[in-house]
């Protein structure tokens, strides 16, 4: 199983991706320039976090017209999967993969802590390996992390199963005072109506080794093996 780990101008959470996958998981990576239009035969296309090109315009926008993007959305067409992580999320929505977007934080300040998730849908290839309603501790940071959709298309994720994670605190209450942006319904991370493509702004990549921390963003990498590589 190959995972391929895109690197965009400012992207800054690339080579812990990397890591997580090599070290903790014990899978093959390479790193995939923005500009290439191979993705080099990997199983799973990874869209880290960072401030792709200085975020100018809006996170994510020139991101989505980078050259790796057409194969990046070819490859999650074909059923590939693809981690978008941060603003890889948000990049993710600028091209489509995922319905909704990315604005500024409600409090209109950069937040840089760890925060309380609940487990909303195990049954995806990405938290196979977590137990419904699990309570997850993993780091954010990001500026423009609030979800936002309109009612049909928030009405829709909640139906279908789509809303994979949802803030709340540590005894798993999706409260106002646990939501860190203003996220509508609190929501932290959904996937595609395919199941395939999964965003989330929490970074699980920062949360593999339990020497620096809470490990629970590790079973996340562990889903996809298991479902993956078989």
């Amino acid at each position: 199983m190959k995972f391929g780990i895109v690197t965009f101008p400012g992207s800054n959470c690339d080579y812990d991706a990397y890591r997580a996958v090599v070290d903790e998981l014990g899978a093959e990576a390479t790193y995939l320039w923005h500009k290439t239009e191979d993705l080099e035969g990997v199983d799973v296309v990874v869209l880290p976090g960072g401030f792709s090109y200085g975020d100018y315009l809006r996170a994510g926008a020139i991101a989505r017209f980078s050259p790796i993007m057409r194969e990046v959305v070819a490859h999650a067409g074909r059923g590939g999967p693809v981690l978008a992580i941060c603003n890889g999320f948000q990049i993710a929505c600028e091209a489509g993969l995922l319905p909704g977007a990315l604005v500024r934080n409600a409090g209109m300040r950069f937040v840089s802590e760890a925060v309380y998730l609940s487990v909303e849908n195990e049954g995806t290839m990405f938290t196979s390996q977590y137990e419904k309603d699990a309570v997850l501790r993993i780091p954010i940071a990001h500026g423009e992390g609030r979800y936002v959709a309109d009612a049909t298309t928030l009405a829709r994720l909640e139906d279908n199963g789509q809303v994979v994670f949802r803030y709340c605190d540590a005894g798993g209450s999706a409260t106002g005072e646990a939501n860190p942006n203003g996220s509508m319904r609190g929501i932290a991370g959904i996937v595609s109506a395919e199941g395939n493509v999964l965003g989330m702004m929490p970074h699980p990549e920062r949360a593999v080794d339990s020497l620096l921390g809470p490990a629970d963003g590790k079973l996340l990498f562990e889903s996809l093996l298991a479902r993956v590589a078989v």
